[in-house]
């Protein structure tokens, strides 16, 4: 059966000639991005059991979880936490498979725990957080729907859409591009910078300001000419990183809400504002692209926990975003693509409803000249969306 399948030319101005673009990252340590994390991680660490015990994936969504602060006292040379986090697992999971009966709460907490182990090295987790498991069972119609698979292409869970775009802009590429810096390279040298990031940035013409909310951990601060020298440290290697992608100005400013002549300054004991008010829920963050772009469609779909088989707005959403960057990488002449995909529930995965494609092609380039191989590139990802599950249980793709 033909896929429906619509390529038109869009006339609009590519988003670089715009006067105004926002972009934002809630980095991993965001309460946001924390509770994106550790329901993602339940999710594969439940395909896994599932897979071991039971040969097959079965059906579960852990997208509901909710992150709610606690209270501490930091201080230069190490503070202390006077009020846990306190997180809630829930969602639904499926807990009995023929004679197997699979302890979904005990494997959820686990990979709980895993995750924020490997986050929040500094966290107690025997006194700064207690974690409460709430996974029900799965509604009977949705159950039926997935396991109407039988084998073959999954069938849609929901009447549901998800949108991406390509290429990032420069002000989308350097916000990215921080955030993975500051994660791989400079945070393993200095603890000192704490894993709760939020970066916005701002492009007014040719001008970009980079807004940088970043908790320090206080055992690493003795007092606040180290704090700042820290400061000053994230800043000037934010703006070197942000120079390589782009010859417009740039400017980089941290912790503005900083007060030091009264001694109020971003300092936190673990690394994470989850520690002193501020509470997190899956889904509230980052796109599945990594970023929070208000210039471009997006979903509102939370994509991290869905199930990796048939939950539309997570397996809808991560096809746009790679063929959108699959067709700018083979596609001569892109200036920018926008890809919706829309499923009916109950029907394959692979046959949307509509798969709708905006092109901007470049100056001088004919939009019959891009429109064949685009058409080609979608037919083929939509032919092999499966495979975003096996990557998605291997932990191989980014969710937010």
């Amino acid at each position: 059966m033909k896929r429906n399948i619509c390529i038109e030319a869009l006339n609009q101005t590519p988003l670089e000639m715009q006067r105004v673009e926002l972009v934002e990252r809630k980095c991993l340590g965001h309460p946001d991005s924390i509770a994106d994390g550790i329901a993602e991680s339940i999710s594969r660490s439940l395909c896994q059991a599932y897979l071991d015990e039971c040969g097959v994936l079965l059906h579960h969504n852990t997208d509901q979880g909710e992150i709610v602060a606690g209270e501490s006292m930091p201080k230069f040379g190490g503070g202390r936490i006077t009020k846990p986090i306190f997180i809630l697992l829930d969602g639904r999971a499926t807990k009995r498979f023929k004679d197997f009966c699979i302890p979904t709460d005990a494997i959820a907490l686990k990979a709980a725990h895993t995750y924020l182990h490997d986050l929040l090295p500094e966290l107690d987790h025997e006194r700064d957080v207690i974690i409460d498991v709430r996974l029900g069972e799965g509604s009977t119609d949705l159950r039926d729907v997935f396991s109407g698979c039988g084998g073959k292409v999954p069938l849609a869970n929901d009447t549901s859409f998800g949108v991406s775009h390509a290429p990032f802009s420069e002000t989308e590429t350097i916000v990215m591009s921080v955030s993975d810096y500051v994660d791989k390279t400079l945070r393993p040298k200095n603890p000192a910078i704490g894993q709760d990031i939020k970066i916005m940035g701002l492009r007014d013409n040719n001008d970009i300001t980079i807004t940088i909310a970043c908790a320090m951990v206080d055992r690493y601060c003795a007092d606040l000419k180290e704090y700042r020298e820290y400061k000053n440290l994230l800043q000037e290697e934010a703006l070197a990183v942000a120079r390589k992608c782009t010859k417009r100005n740039v400017a980089v400013h941290i912790n503005t809400a900083d007060d030091e002549s009264k001694g109020s300054v971003f300092l936190t004991v673990t690394g994470t504002s989850a520690e002193m008010g501020d509470d997190g829920s899956v889904g509230r963050g980052n796109r599945c692209n990594g970023l929070i772009t208000p210039n471009r469609p997006m979903s509102m779909e939370a994509t991290s926990g869905k199930n990796p088989i048939n939950h539309i707005g997570k397996m809808y959403n991560l096809l746009s975003r790679d063929l959108a960057q699959e067709c700018v990488a083979r596609v001569d002449g892109i200036e920018e693509i926008y890809i919706r995909l829309l499923s009916q529930i109950g029907k394959p995965i692979d046959h949307p409803l509509v798969a709708g494609v905006q092109v901007i092609p470049r100056e001088g380039i004919a939009m019959r000249s891009i429109e064949d191989e685009v058409m080609a590139i979608m037919d083929e990802g939509l032919a092999g969306i499966s495979c975003i599950t096996d990557k998605m249980v291997r932990g191989e793709l980014r969710t937010f």
